[in-house]
Protein backbone atom coordinates (compact mmCIF):
# COMPACT_ATOMS: atom_id res chain seq x y z
CA UNK A 1 0.00 0.00 0.00
CA UNK A 2 1.40 3.48 -1.05
CA UNK A 3 1.68 5.89 1.81
CA UNK A 4 1.32 9.52 0.92
CA UNK A 5 1.17 11.22 4.06
CA UNK A 6 3.98 14.30 3.41
CA UNK A 7 7.15 12.43 4.74
CA UNK A 8 9.71 10.75 2.31
CA UNK A 9 9.64 6.64 2.45
CA UNK A 10 13.26 6.93 3.88
CA UNK A 11 12.36 9.17 6.75
CA UNK A 12 9.03 6.96 7.21
CA UNK A 13 11.59 4.21 7.27
CA UNK A 14 14.27 5.30 9.51
CA UNK A 15 11.16 6.49 12.04
CA UNK A 16 9.85 2.98 11.98
CA UNK A 17 13.37 1.80 12.34
CA UNK A 18 13.43 3.19 16.11
CA UNK A 19 10.05 2.81 16.91
CA UNK A 20 10.63 -0.76 16.66
CA UNK A 21 13.82 -0.53 18.72
CA UNK A 22 11.49 1.17 21.03
CA UNK A 23 9.05 -1.24 21.04
CA UNK A 24 11.30 -3.79 21.73
CA UNK A 25 12.50 -1.96 25.02
CA UNK A 26 8.68 -1.79 26.03
CA UNK A 27 8.19 -5.32 25.57
CA UNK A 28 11.18 -5.94 27.64
CA UNK A 29 10.20 -3.45 30.35
CA UNK A 30 6.63 -4.85 30.46
CA UNK A 31 7.79 -8.53 30.75
CA UNK A 32 10.47 -7.68 33.78
CA UNK A 33 7.00 -5.76 35.57
CA UNK A 34 5.30 -8.15 34.72
CA UNK A 35 7.77 -10.91 36.18
CA UNK A 36 7.93 -8.65 39.35
CA UNK A 37 3.88 -9.07 39.34
CA UNK A 38 4.00 -12.57 39.87
CA UNK A 39 7.28 -12.39 41.91
CA UNK A 40 7.06 -9.85 44.86
CA UNK A 41 7.28 -10.99 48.41
CA UNK A 42 7.51 -9.05 51.07
CA UNK A 43 5.23 -6.90 54.20
CA UNK A 44 3.74 -4.61 50.77
CA UNK A 45 3.25 -7.69 48.61
CA UNK A 46 -0.69 -6.39 47.63
CA UNK A 47 0.32 -2.77 47.30
CA UNK A 48 3.46 -4.23 44.58
CA UNK A 49 1.15 -6.17 43.42
CA UNK A 50 -1.44 -4.08 42.60
CA UNK A 51 1.14 -1.28 41.57
CA UNK A 52 3.02 -3.62 39.28
CA UNK A 53 -0.30 -4.47 37.55
CA UNK A 54 -1.30 -1.43 36.69
CA UNK A 55 1.76 -0.57 35.07
CA UNK A 56 2.30 -3.55 33.12
CA UNK A 57 -0.96 -3.23 31.82
CA UNK A 58 -0.17 0.84 30.65
CA UNK A 59 2.78 -0.62 29.10
CA UNK A 60 0.42 -3.47 26.97
CA UNK A 61 -1.36 0.12 25.96
CA UNK A 62 1.39 1.77 24.94
CA UNK A 63 3.10 -0.87 23.13
CA UNK A 64 -0.15 -1.38 20.76
CA UNK A 65 -0.09 2.22 20.60
CA UNK A 66 3.61 2.12 19.60
CA UNK A 67 2.55 -0.99 16.79
CA UNK A 68 -0.12 1.10 15.50
CA UNK A 69 1.90 4.18 14.80
CA UNK A 70 4.63 2.11 13.00
CA UNK A 71 1.85 0.68 10.67
CA UNK A 72 0.32 4.43 10.51
CA UNK A 73 3.38 5.64 9.26
CA UNK A 74 3.36 2.69 6.42
CA UNK A 75 5.61 0.13 7.94
CA UNK A 76 5.32 -3.63 9.77
CA UNK A 77 5.97 -3.64 13.80
CA UNK A 78 8.14 -6.39 14.75
CA UNK A 79 6.43 -8.83 16.70
CA UNK A 80 8.47 -12.04 16.76
CA UNK A 81 9.97 -12.27 19.98
CA UNK A 82 13.76 -13.17 19.23
CA UNK A 83 13.76 -10.62 17.16
CA UNK A 84 12.55 -8.05 19.52
CA UNK A 85 15.39 -9.37 21.72
CA UNK A 86 17.85 -7.90 19.36
CA UNK A 87 16.01 -4.72 18.75
CA UNK A 88 16.10 -4.32 22.67
CA UNK A 89 18.38 -2.02 24.80
CA UNK A 90 17.21 -2.73 27.84
CA UNK A 91 18.45 -6.28 29.39
CA UNK A 92 16.64 -8.75 31.49
CA UNK A 93 18.58 -9.63 34.65
CA UNK A 94 17.33 -12.76 37.02
CA UNK A 95 14.26 -11.29 38.77
CA UNK A 96 15.48 -10.30 42.59
CA UNK A 97 12.14 -10.61 44.83
CA UNK A 98 13.50 -7.53 47.33
CA UNK A 99 10.84 -4.71 46.78
CA UNK A 100 13.48 -2.15 46.91
CA UNK A 101 15.63 -4.00 43.91
CA UNK A 102 12.92 -4.68 41.61
CA UNK A 103 11.56 -1.06 42.06
CA UNK A 104 14.98 0.50 41.60
CA UNK A 105 15.77 -1.95 38.21
CA UNK A 106 12.16 -0.42 37.07
CA UNK A 107 12.98 2.68 38.13
CA UNK A 108 16.52 3.11 35.89
CA UNK A 109 14.66 1.20 32.62
CA UNK A 110 11.87 3.95 32.53
CA UNK A 111 14.90 6.40 32.87
CA UNK A 112 16.76 5.19 30.12
CA UNK A 113 13.28 4.90 28.08
CA UNK A 114 12.86 8.83 28.74
CA UNK A 115 16.39 10.01 27.98
CA UNK A 116 16.11 7.95 24.62
CA UNK A 117 12.34 9.98 23.82
CA UNK A 118 13.83 13.00 24.37
CA UNK A 119 16.35 12.26 22.24
CA UNK A 120 13.85 10.41 19.43
CA UNK A 121 11.71 14.10 19.71
CA UNK A 122 14.26 15.88 18.49
CA UNK A 123 15.54 13.45 15.73
CA UNK A 124 11.65 12.82 14.31
CA UNK A 125 11.08 16.84 14.09
CA UNK A 126 14.23 18.27 12.83
CA UNK A 127 15.92 15.04 11.24
CA UNK A 128 13.38 13.05 9.59
CA UNK A 129 10.36 15.89 9.44
CA UNK A 130 8.17 13.37 11.02
CA UNK A 131 6.12 16.08 13.77
CA UNK A 132 3.24 13.54 14.38
CA UNK A 133 5.87 10.14 15.25
CA UNK A 134 7.41 13.42 17.81
CA UNK A 135 4.23 14.77 19.15
CA UNK A 136 3.00 10.57 19.45
CA UNK A 137 6.58 10.04 21.58
CA UNK A 138 6.11 13.43 23.64
CA UNK A 139 2.84 11.51 25.07
CA UNK A 140 4.85 8.67 25.55
CA UNK A 141 7.71 10.60 27.37
CA UNK A 142 5.10 11.58 29.28
CA UNK A 143 3.53 8.69 30.48
CA UNK A 144 7.14 7.13 31.26
CA UNK A 145 8.00 10.23 33.46
CA UNK A 146 4.81 9.59 35.54
CA UNK A 147 5.72 5.57 35.94
CA UNK A 148 9.22 6.39 37.06
CA UNK A 149 8.12 9.38 39.40
CA UNK A 150 5.55 6.58 41.10
CA UNK A 151 8.41 3.92 41.07
CA UNK A 152 11.36 6.76 42.23
CA UNK A 153 8.57 7.61 45.40
CA UNK A 154 9.17 4.35 46.90
CA UNK A 155 13.08 4.96 46.98
CA UNK A 156 13.49 8.00 48.79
Amino acid sequence: MKVNIGITEKNRQAVATELNKLLADEHILYNKTRNYHWSIEGPSFMEFHKLYEQQYTLLAEVIDEIAERIRTIGHFAEGRLKELIKLASLDEPEAPTKQSEQIANLESDHETIIIRLRKLIKEFDEDYKDVGSADFITGLLKTHEKMAWMLRSYLR
